[in-house]
């Protein structure tokens, strides 16, 4: 009578055993991703430039995960434009980044004034390779989604409607990966339940988008000062063009009548009439100390146009190179990525 309890135990052990294992299979299927991924991140060694990174994006500890998982490069040579050379592009834009074969690249920039975008360019990857993770039912409701706040947001938001524009060729899917890559980075105000989203990898989207805003600003501050001077410009340069014209014209008519003048004069026509003489002599002498006086206010204006000018030309050659900093088609050809 012992042996029949005891096989039944051994029974129900072996069933439990096998509801383990399959519990297991199970959770390794559906967790397989995260089980790479946290493998992956392990065993990648980062350098410093990554671990600055790393630092400025403050992410969950799903969020890093995924981008240790991307094996992150960081590389300010030509070897990122192999990195990336698949990567679709308006004529006008710069790569500084892209999401390819399951890996990050980054493109170093260096210049201080605009090294933030470094970091939102790194968000701006991490949230293609998250997207990347969702199921594809997953992804298909997360895109119809987003493709309705984008056009709720678009509506009153025309530099958002343009900075989408450069995607408009891409398919359904692929720009609803460029949107939730987007929107994650570099729109300050969204739904509730969009913030509550990204909050998985980001502990501080916002500082996301405000790097993205100085980042921004940088540009827009330049074509703003610049936009403004050659305003300036053309309204003085119309202002001086109809004064100096009535100048001219002032100066035509003063030599005509000091001419004149000179002429009576020397025919002796004033040698009966002194004060019509002292008088035309004074009117001559008071035009022509005001014809000086409106040739110095051109003067000064002329100056003050070229000076502006020379304003412009220096606006522009900073907006050129910090605009080359962005250019990876410029890089130089020494290979040191941060593999």
């Amino acid at each position: 009578m012992g042996t029949k309890p005891r096989g039944r135990a051994k029974r129900i052990l072996g069933f439990i055993v096998f509801l383990a294992v399959l519990a297991l299979v199970v959770f390794a299927m559906t967790h397989r991703q995260e089980i790479r991924d946290r493998f992956s991140a392990v065993g990648f060694e980062t350098s410093p430039q990554i671990e600055r990174v790393l630092k400025d994006l403050r992410l969950t500890a799903s969020g890093e995960r995924i981008f240790l998982a991307t094996r992150p490069t960081l590389d300010g040579s030509s070897h990122f434009n192999e990195q990336c050379a698949g990567v679709e592009r308006s004529e006008q834009e710069h790569v500084l980044g892209c999401y390819a074969g399951d890996r990050i690249h980054l493109f170093d920039v260096t210049d201080e004034r605009i090294t933030g975008i470094v970091g939102v360019t790194a968000a701006h990857e991490l949230l293609h390779a998250a997207y990347n993770r969702l199921g594809e039912g997953e992804r298909d409701d997360l895109g119809g989604k987003l493709r309705r706040e984008f056009d709720r947001l678009s509506a009153d938001d025309p530099e958002l409607r343009e900075r989408m524009s450069v995607y408009r060729k891409l398919s359904d899917s692929a720009f609803a990966s460029e949107l939730h890559s987007v929107l994650g980075t570099e729109v300050k105000r969204l739904p509730r339940w969009l913030d509550d989203w990204y909050a998985q990898w980001f502990r501080d989207r916002g500082s996301l988008v405000a790097s993205f805003d100085e980042f921004h600003t940088v540009f827009a501050e330049l074509q703003r000062q610049a936009d403004s001077l050659r305003s300036e410009m053309a309204t003085l340069r119309d202002d001086v063009e109809r004064r100096k014209a009535d100048y001219d014209r002032a100066v035509e008519t003063f030599n005509a009548d000091a001419a004149d003048f000179s002429g009576r004069n020397e025919r002796s026509e004033f040698a009966e009439a002194p004060d019509e003489f002292d008088r035309i002599k004074s009117e001559l002498e008071g035009r022509r100390t005001e014809l000086e006086r409106t040739r110095q206010g051109l003067q000064t204006d002329i100056d003050r146009y070229n000076a502006m000018r020379e304003q412009l030309v220096a606006l522009s050659e900073t907006s050129s190179k910090l605009d080359q900093q962005l250019n990876s088609d410029l890089a130089p050809l020494t290979t040191r990525p941060d593999e």
